[in-house]
């Protein structure tokens, strides 16, 4: 393998998340991740448990600062350079193919988001590329026994996020539309997906205790909170997550996929591509990143045909020419993926290149898109509640609850709150639900956000404590009521059940 070009490559692909490690502050779902690894489970409504278990043991060893979420997320976005790197080689590229393949990785603005923030994207990006990587040497050696390291990975793949189906149902389509069928004579394919159901099993079981949760977060994701997706809007939408820079590459991997004869034998990994695109596309819903992993194997394939491409000039120049505009082209994005920028000059140059605040759910933004916004006022949110705390007097606040909006608030609160002495938020949002009002005896409750006239049916005392202001937070989380609610009216276990909202 190129170590020496790729290891270049690799260390500004490190040293970029580490320049941004703090950016403008933790992530909403940042916050939500640590608030489940205080509750381990087998699963949880909007996830499986696998990226939860790392989390608890990186927060037990090395506590809760942003270097120690996201070093993890850092190093898993390096590794995958090199993954597809060496995906290049496997499809028997040399220094050039695999030297593209991973400045294609490195540039693409979508990948340097995932790689930012602690999340089960960052884990779920590198499984993709590694089992690329496993089908590509399957395919190459025609090894049987790598089947059982690619019903490994898809097994921790599915510990780890479902989109693995995915990534399964486009292997089987591969096996089926290619000469790689013969396999299906064989044990192997089906002990590999024996192995990555068995991956799967402790989330099943989850849902089946728990009535199914995450089909009910699915539908309501889907009908309520997300953005219709046109076809032509989910194409777009990929040119420019991916980096315009980069969509010759991919076109050209699956290109040389479908015809040429060097690369040709590989076609499976271009069937697991068009398979899931074409899942993605028909959602009508999809958001621009789920399609992203499996563009992995197309710059793998891709670096392969710019290869055997630029190989019919003697010169290197070209060569450095398109490795060299592939860098300008991500030096300009990567700013509208990681937060290098101080807000001032991000507006404006975000500004000058013509992009405007963006959302992919049904929601008002703000001066930033979603994904900056949601860094952005956590600590004021859980400021202001303390400081509504401390001046309740001290009888009040022994057995006091806030109950939030949603997960985003509720984390912030457990975890800017808690060297505040505050008790564990409360809310109806996602697994916040499962874990309940714990002893909550209906005494004094402050509640982020609702309406006085709702409130006052249920509480003999509503006070106005203050309002939110975050800053540039989302509009919806900025601007909210803080009341203190005393007295409820009944029992507030008997609510409980109303407040639930799986989106």
């Amino acid at each position: 393998m190129c170590w020496r070009l790729v290891g270049v490559i690799t260390a500004i692909k490190l040293a970029l998340h580490l320049y941004a490690i703090e950016g403008y502050g933790i992530f909403r779902d940042e916050l939500y991740y640590l608030a489940c690894a205080d509750h381990l489970d087998w699963g949880y409504v909007d996830h499986p448990a696998l990226s939860i278990l790392i989390l608890w043991i990186l927060k037990s060893l090395f506590g809760t600062s942003l270097l120690a979420l996201r070093i993890l997320p850092a190093l898993t976005g390096t590794l995958t350079v090199v993954v597809v790197a060496a995906t290049a080689r496997e499809m028997n590229g040399g220094r050039v193919a695999q030297l593209i393949a991973a400045t294609a990785t490195l540039v693409a603005p979508v990948y340097l988001s995932l790689n930012h923030t602690y999340s089960m994207n960052s884990i779920s990006l590198l499984l993709w590329a590694t089992t690329a990587f496993l089908v590509a040497r399957l395919v190459r050696t025609q090894t049987a026994y790598l089947w059982l390291a690619i019903g490994g990975v898809l097994a921790l793949g599915l510990a780890n996020k479902i989109d693995f189906l995915w990534l399964g149902a486009g292997l089987g389509v591969g096996l089926v539309l290619t000469p790689e069928r013969r396999w299906l004579r064989t044990r192997w394919p089906w002990l590999t997906g024996a192995i990555a159901l068995g991956g799967l099993a402790p989330y099943i079981f989850w849902q089946m205790r728990h009535d199914w949760p995450t089909l009910e977060f699915v539908r309501a994701a889907t009908t309520e909170k997300m953005a219709s997706v046109s076809i032509f809007d989910f194409i777009s939408g990929q040119i420019l997550v991916m980096n315009p820079f980069t969509v010759p590459i991919s076109i050209a991997g699956l290109v040389y996929l479908a015809l040429h004869q060097r690369v040709r034998k590989f076609q499976i990994l271009g069937w697991i591509f068009v398979t899931v695109a074409v899942i993605l596309a028909a959602s009508g819903t999809s958001r621009d990143f789920y399609l992203s992993p499996a563009y992995t194997a197309l710059f793998a394939a891709g670096g392969v045909a710019f290869e055997m491409i630029l190989s019919r000039w003697k010169s290197s120049l070209p060569t450095w020419t398109t490795v060299t505009v592939l860098l300008v082209g991500g030096a300009a994005a990567a700013p509208l993926a990681l937060p290098v920028l101080p807000v001032p000059t991000y507006l404006r140059y975000a500004a000058a290149l013509g992009f405007s605040p963006s959302t992919e759910e049904r929601k008002e933004v703000g001066e930033l898109p979603q994904y900056f916004a949601d860094m952005h006022g956590w600590s004021d949110i859980a400021s202001t509640v303390v400081r509504i705390v401390e001046s309740l007097p001290c009888d009040e606040r022994e057995k006091l609850r806030i109950f939030a909006p949603d997960y985003g608030v509720a984390g912030a609160i457990d975890h800017f709150g808690r060297s505040a002495g505050l008790a564990p938020a409360m809310s109806g949002h996602n697994n916040y639900w499962f874990w309940g009002p714990g002893d909550f005896d209906g005494g004094t409750l402050i509640e982020i956000g609702g309406r006085r006239d709702e409130l006052e049916g249920l509480f003999t005392s509503v006070e106005l404590a203050a309002t939110i202001d975050c800053g540039l937070c989302m509009p919806y989380e900025n601007d909210r009521p803080v009341w203190v609610c005393r007295g409820f009216k009944g029992d507030f276990s008997e609510l409980w059940p109303r407040v639930k909202h799986f989106d």
